[in-house]
């Protein structure tokens, strides 16, 4: 298993969110968390990747084999944990390459010990655009000002490749993104064996292009048990 989450309770102010949550991904699943709204859905999302928003009051997140419950957000990015998330910031005055560039070396440096060369870090970027055909210019663009949902989606997809992490949590990948771009997401995620996808989803037509191995599906926040 590369993600175990061992009796779970979650809260937000004095809310309890989820309660009693046990789920094992497999390495390599694609796992489907479904459920309606308000669910607890998002909630674990927020849990696993470490949102500082959410109080684990309970139980324990273990990922590849390491206790991962009271580690920062950035601690789990770095051991490979990378989430999509529905609402992504507008950053003015940041560009999409500098934001890469800076995540791909904090990633290389973790895992090697060694800076980044910028030859090799142009080669991984230029590879990754050409696979998913964004214009050049798109780089030279602050982050995520005046893109679209569906052209937000294939920035998402941009980091997703150059990261390559071990586990990737998408929460609502498809959400305002056209056909042709939950398609394109599909696609990046079955070119992905290594890493293990945990997402969410409301539409069966892309969770159909996803082909899910495994399902949960939480209710009131809790893990329905079929």
């Amino acid at each position: 298993m590369i993600l175990e989450i061992k009796n779970l309770c979650v809260s937000f102010g004095d809310k309890n969110l989820l309660s009693d949550i046990n789920i094992s991904v497999e390495r390599g699943a694609r796992h489907l968390i479904c459920g309606h709204n308000g669910s607890g859905k998002s909630t674990l999302v927020g849990a696993i990747s470490g949102n500082p928003t959410y109080k684990i009051d309970r139980g324990e997140i273990i990922f590849d084999d390491r206790n991962i419950t009271n580690e920062n957000a950035t601690a789990r990015a770095l051991m490979g944990i990378f989430t999509g998330t529905q609402n992504v910031p507008e950053i003015a005055g940041l560009t999409i390459t500098s934001l890469l560039k800076h995540s791909a070396a904090a990633h290389h440096h973790f895992q090697t010990g060694r800076d980044l060369p910028m030859a090799e870090f142009i080669e991984q970027l230029e590879s990754a655009r050409d696979i998913l055909n964004i214009p050049r210019e798109w780089l030279n663009r602050s982050v995520n000002v005046g893109f679209s949902g569906g052209e937000r989606k294939r920035i998402m997809l941009l980091r997703l490749i150059l990261t390559n992490p071990k586990l990737a949590i998408l929460d609502e990948p498809d959400s305002g993104a056209d056909a042709a771009t939950q398609a394109q997401i599909a696609t990046v995620i079955k070119s992905m064996p290594d890493t293990t996808f945990v997402f969410i989803s409301h539409q069966q037509n892309f969770t159909d292009l996803i082909s899910p191995t495994h399902t949960t599906t939480l209710s009131n926040g809790k893990v329905m048990i079929e």
